[in-house]
């Protein structure tokens, strides 16, 4: 079982940065993969990025490339992204998700992760 906890979010301004950190517990020697996805609302579950367990691999959905960027600190068990020249259309809850299968990992498929935070909103205002 993996626990994952998000944190970061909030309110900002058009142009603005924010960093989002997602913190694991549990049995995270397991996990292959985490990425980050996004909801708004009346949408489907977006991809964001994803990074495999040694880092050496990075995805991130068409909407956030050369803007977001993914990284993770195991000594912390944290996974972060970093969000720059933030939009109005980049308001959402962002979910952190893992996977310890493996699979199709860098598809940024949600069918593809097994474990879930809760989400944290990020609302970019113009």
């Amino acid at each position: 079982q993996v626990e994952l906890v998000e944190s970061g979010g909030g309110s900002v301004q058009a142009g603005g940065s924010l960093r989002l950190s997602c913190t694991a517990s549990g049995e995270i020697n397991t996990v292959y993969a985490r990425a980050w996805f996004r909801q708004a609302p009346g949408k489907e579950r977006e991809f964001v990025a994803v990074i495999n367990w040694t880092g050496s691999s990075t995805y991130y959905g068409e909407s956030v490339k050369g803007r977001f960027s993914i990284a993770r600190d195991n000594a912390e068990n944290t996974v972060h992204l970093q969000m720059n020249s933030l939009k109005p259309e980049d308001t959402a809850v962002y979910y952190c998700a893992a996977t310890v299968r493996g699979g199709r990992w860098f598809e940024g498929l949600p069918a593809e992760y097994e474990y879930w935070g809760q989400g944290t909103q990020v609302t970019v205002s113009s």
